[in-house]
């Protein structure tokens, strides 16, 4: 399968990150903070300078990665302030991902509320009546410019968002009817937070055509302590479903990208270490 990395989770300096890569046979390039910028703000000539360097490598891009709506709250409306200036840096990245041919732009969505939907007596006294409606009108204008645009957005499940399962991510997809423009970027770690089973419960509800991108790595979540530890990879409660899941994109002829998100380091702070430590186990079990 095809296999990259974020790279700032090597270095944010992207000249050693595909050195690193180039060690280990990664040939996909994520691209979320380069040097002091998060992708949206960089120059057109840092743009440049940017291709340059990863044709030089001989890597693509396989998405960018700005955490556009992230923080956004049910409060926030379409077109108010905090909106237009995330549809603002969404412009500037579809901008960018033309410039380096990455063929997606991930999003994020809005802060989590707890319980969307209840039965038998939560509906009336635990629900956060309204909550989920407030989410579609701020990302359909997202998937309008994505469309105009020709690039496909990825919904990222992610820690303590709206959408934070494959659920509620394929969810969205349904209710925007966008399952052409807006795919899932499935973090399986992330969905751990709230108990989805990766395989085959989270992977069974994207499988079918929603899956558009992929985050590995590996966690140990402790939800009534909201503690969260990052794990070496194989060592924390996805490790046995690793290989599982492989073994299904595989069957399914997925044929997006995996990126190793590598967030894990063995206490020193050592990021690179931390990379180095579990990618040899990712290669095996996703290459």
């Amino acid at each position: 399968m095809k296999l990259g990395v974020i790279c700032d989770g090597i270095s944010r300096d992207l000249t050693h990150a595909v050195k690193v890569m180039d060690e280990f046979d990664l040939e996909f390039a994520e691209l979320q903070f380069v040097g002091d910028k998060e992708v949206g703000d960089h120059s057109k000539q840092e743009i440049a300078q940017i291709k340059d360097l990863l044709q030089g490598h001989g890597k693509a891009v396989s998405c960018l990665s700005r955490h556009i709506f992230a923080g956004m709250t049910t409060a926030n409306k379409p077109g108010d302030e905090l909106h237009s200036r995330h549809m603002d840096a969404l412009r500037r990245v579809i901008d960018m991902a033309h410039e380096v041919d990455s063929p997606l732009v991930r999003i994020m969505t809005s802060k989590k509320e707890q319980i969307l939907w209840g039965h038998n007596g939560a509906e009336k006294w635990n629900v956060a009546h309204g909550a989920w409606d407030t989410l579609p009108p701020l990302i359909a204008p997202a998937v309008e410019l994505a469309k105009k645009a020709g690039v496909t957005l990825v919904v990222e499940t992610g820690n303590g968002t709206m959408v934070n399962s494959s659920y509620t991510a394929r969810k969205l997809i349904d209710d925007l009817n966008a399952k052409d423009t807006l795919k899932v970027l499935w973090d399986p770690a992330n969905n751990c937070w709230c108990h989805e089973l990766a395989y085959p419960d989270g992977y069974a509800e994207i499988s079918d055509g929603y899956l558009g991108h992929v985050h590995i790595k590996d966690v140990q979540v402790d939800t009534p302590r909201a503690t969260l530890t990052v794990k070496k990879m194989g060592e924390g409660q996805l490790g046995q479903l690793f290989q599982p899941m492989a073994d299904a994109m595989r069957a399914d002829n997925y044929d997006g990208v995996i990126s190793f998100e590598s967030v894990y380091h063995p206490g020193d702070g050592d990021f690179e270490r931390g990379f180095r430590d579990s990618v040899g186990l990712f290669r095996k079990i996703f290459g």
